[in-house]
């Protein structure tokens, strides 16, 4: 029995294809079960995994370091009417944090500061100068949400200021912390075991414990013996929204962040939300999908090419009009953001061929806007199967990168290493994706520093890519209810890969590009049963120019994930193609 799925050693894409479990005993199990296992869920846990909730998986807020501490001095704060700040970082993650922490506050009869800072002007995560203006205009308190874990000199200004700081974060730390009255973050090398194995929780999930953690505290202050608790758990549409568009792994505690999430968000309830689905052109209920490509990418618009506020404040409206006229304005800068993203996209990939087979793909250009970087560099990453940073360079040779990684390569932890070797100004991260600030002179040496500590690392990653797949259908299992079927076993994301199934050996009719740089095909059987199929921006790569000049007689197998295709309201399945080999 060949150890390669379909018999295929080497694909178009140059890899071989396996099974995604092997060896198990799947024997009379359905589909979903099947499904689970292969994502490494062991046998006592499918039940939970089938149906993931809040109660099954949330672990004990006093479980991490200075949650019950956090938690204390924003209720010392509640009761005696100070002043508190949230700070966040412009990205999805850091506005749904705020709007989270905002909203509870409110409920709670307070009414925060919000501080986003300008992408451009001020960089990530908090500043000193900030900080202490926030202390001037009355603030006591403030919180970071998504940022702070790496701001050594800002909290230290804050402290000297008199400013208490909770910082409430999920990037990695340095062997010291930062000064702040409070650190939470699942990422801390002081971390304990409970704490630790949840450090792939965005910072929305985290701030969700804090609340979690407030709400507790005061409810044993008797705060709620003479009136109503907030429900916080009404806020996991936003949840759902800053994990999933924040690329966190859907394991365990995210995997019920988000399955929850979707049925509060299905009930409509946050107003901004439902005006960005108008605005996005959703008419079902949104998806997990629809959260990392239709809703974050216009939250995200707003931080990175027009005002850093305007996400938490759509999320935060209670206004139907103004939250309509947010989500359209979001909606223009994201068509924005597009435009500027694939000129950028264009020379940077230009650049990256020059350097196919390195172990990173290190690319840099004067004047490229640096509200796109983080989505080239995944462009760049998934193209070339390699961890990728895009850098801007500013007029003094200073550059701003963004950096995305592949699985097995700790990204974060490559950065934060060359910032204490002294090759960057700034930088931190997580696994999988980091941002760095590189003085003038210095892309050359970092790209050197990096190259060779990632390359052992790349290089095991790299050998033993193979692409995996979860079934294996005839042409004429392609359907809708196979969509159905699969998709019990979701949500699906970063860590928890949507299934992959090959299908064929099928021939391919009218194959031709559509949109922008997309393969179209028909795949049709031996036994004359079809179906549709879509490789999205294939048409100059390898694999699509195979597609696009297959002989009619050739015989492929196909391998991808199966979608509805909803377009113009219809609801076939078609394939999303992600690989071929000749059958």
């Amino acid at each position: 029995m060949s150890i390669y799925a379909c018999d295929v050693e080497r694909s178009l894409l140059g890899q071989p294809w396996r099974w995604r479990r092997s060896g198990g005993d799947d024997l009379g199990r359905d589909l979903v079960d099947q499904l689970l296992l292969a994502r490494g869920v062991e046998e006592p846990g499918l039940a939970r995994h089938r149906a993931p909730t809040i109660r099954d998986f949330l672990p004990d807020p006093s479980s991490f370091q200075d949650m019950d501490k956090a938690a204390a001095r924003i209720a010392d704060a509640i009761e005696a009417g100070e002043t508190i700040a949230i700070f966040g970082d412009y990205d999805v993650d850091g506005a749904t944090s705020a709007a989270l922490l905002t909203i509870l506050l409110r409920r709670l009869g307070v009414d925060p500061m919000i501080y986003i800072p300008d992408r451009l002007m001020e960089g990530y995560g908090p500043s000193g100068a900030a900080l202490v203006e926030l202390k001037r205009r009355g603030a006591s308190l403030a919180v970071t949400v998504d940022c702070g874990a790496q701001a050594f000199e800002a909290l230290q200004e804050a402290a000297d200021a008199g400013l208490d700081v909770i910082v409430c974060d999920h990037h990695q730390c340095a062997t010291s912390l930062p000064v702040a009255h409070a650190i939470i973050n699942p990422n801390r090398l002081d971390e304990g075991e409970i704490g630790s194995a949840h450090g792939h929780v965005a910072a929305v999930g985290m701030a969700f414990l804090l609340g979690a953690a407030l709400l507790r505290e005061l409810r044993n202050r008797g705060r709620f013996a003479s009136e109503a608790e907030p429900k916080l758990i009404d806020l996991l549409d936003i949840v759902a929204l800053g994990t999933v568009a924040d690329v966190a792994r859907l394991k365990t505690l995210n995997r019920a962040f988000v399955t929850q999430g979707l049925k509060v968000m299905a009930e409509r309830r946050n107003i901004g939300l439902v005006a960005l689905a108008e605005a996005a052109r959703l008419v079902k209920s949104p998806t997990s999908r629809d959260l990392g490509f239709a809703l974050g990418p216009r939250i995200n618009a707003g931080g990175r090419v027009g005002k850093s506020d305007l996400g938490v404040r759509l999320l935060t409206s209670t206004n139907p009009e103004e939250a309509r006229a947010i989500a359209a304005e979001l909606d223009r800068l994201n068509e924005e953001r597009r435009a500027i993203e694939m000129l950028v996209t264009e020379q940077a990939i230009e650049q990256a061929e020059a350097q196919r087979g390195n172990s990173l793909v290190l690319v840099s250009g004067r004047g490229w806007h640096p509200g796109v970087i983080g989505i080239v560099a995944s462009r760049i990453k998934e193209r070339f199967h390699r961890p990728a940073i895009v850098i801007a360079e500013d007029e003094d040779g200073t550059g701003k990168g963004s950096g995305r990684s592949i699985s097995g390569v700790d990204m974060g932890a490559a950065v934060l290493a060359a910032k204490d070797s002294g090759f960057l100004i700034a930088g931190g991260g997580h696994a999988m994706a980091a941002g760095l600030t590189v003085a003038p002179g210095g892309i050359e040496p970092l790209r050197e520093y990096l190259s060779e500590r990632m390359a052992a690392d790349v290089e095991a990653a790299l050998g033993g890519r193979s692409l995996l797949l979860d079934a294996l259908l005839a042409p004429g299992g392609v359907s809708g209810g196979l969509c159905d079927a699969l998709e019990a076993a979701g949500p699906y994301g970063a860590g928890w890969p949507a299934p992959r199934v090959a299908a064929g050996p099928a021939r391919l009719m009218r194959p031709g590009i559509v949109g922008n740089g997309h393969v179209r095909a028909i795949a049709v059987g031996d036994d004359g049963k079809s179906f549709k199929l879509i490789a999205f921006r294939a048409a100059d790569t390898e694999l699509g120019q195979a597609l696009l000049s297959s002989p009619a007689d050739q015989r492929w197998w196909l391998a991808g994930t199966i979608k509805r295709d909803e377009w113009n309201g219809g609801n076939a399945a078609e394939m999303h193609l992600e690989d071929a080999a000749p059958a």
